[in-house]
This record gives C-alpha cells, sequence and structure tokens, in this order.
C-alpha cells in the first residue's frame, strides 16, 4: 500500500503537567505516515484526489495547538482520530516527540499507530 507522510513537522503549543507547561508553548515534533493509495491522483495529476499534505499539516498543527493537551499519548491519540475523521486515512502512525524535556535526551515521545493493524 502506498503512503504519504511528513516528517519532523513542528509545532509549538501548551503540552505538559507541571504548572509552568500549561502558561508556555513548547516545541512538539510530528512524524505521520499515512497509507493512502496514489494511484488515482498519480493517474490524473489531480490534487483533489490526493492526500494534500500541507492540508494535513495544518489540521495537525491545529489540533496540537487548540488541545492543550497535558499528555503526549492523548495529543497523539486524538492527532490519529482527527486524521480518520478529517481525511479518511484509514491507517496512520504518528510519532510526537517533545524535545528537550528530560536531561539527557533529545526527546522523548509515543509513537501510535491505529488501523488495521490495532
Amino acid at each position: 500500500m502506498d503512503s504519504v507522510f511528513i516528517e519532523r513537522l513542528a509545532v509549538e503549543a501548551v503540552i505538559g503537567v507541571l504548572d509552568w507547561e500549561r502558561v508556555v508553548d513548547q516545541r512538539l515534533l510530528v512524524d505521520l505516515e499515512l497509507r493512502w493509495d496514489n494511484r488515482a491522483p498519480a493517474a490524473g495529476e489531480d490534487l483533489t484526489l490526493a492526500l494534500d499534505y500541507a492540508t494535513v499539516s495544518e489540521a495537525v498543527a491545529a489540533c496540537l495547538k487548540e488541545g492543550r493537551f497535558r499528555l503526549l499519548e492523548t495529543a497523539a491519540e486524538r492527532v490519529a482520530a482527527m486524521l480518520a475523521d478529517d481525511f479518511g486515512v484509514s491507517h496512520r502512525r504518528i510519532v510526537l516527540r517533545k524535545p528537550g524535556a528530560v536531561s539527557g535526551a533529545e526527546a522523548v515521545g509515543v509513537v501510535v499507530e491505529r488501523g488495521e493493524s490495532e
């Protein structure tokens, strides 16, 4: 199966459980792998049949910014649900990273994979 991917989408959002985290934006990095049959858009070079990665990126950023999530796990689940509901993506893999959250680690994060293999 084909896929569309977006790597290291940077989003500034409120995320975290600590008091100070509830009042500042922090950088999140998002990787998406979205199963999508690319044959029809490729055959006619028709963007309306494609999974438009610019529109998907904007929707993911809005979901994370508006959500003001406490947990990365919740944020990733909401992104997965939004991608299914708003874009009809049946199988999606979301990697959500929070750089600098733990001393000594480049980033911490979660991976959520939803779809046929749930």
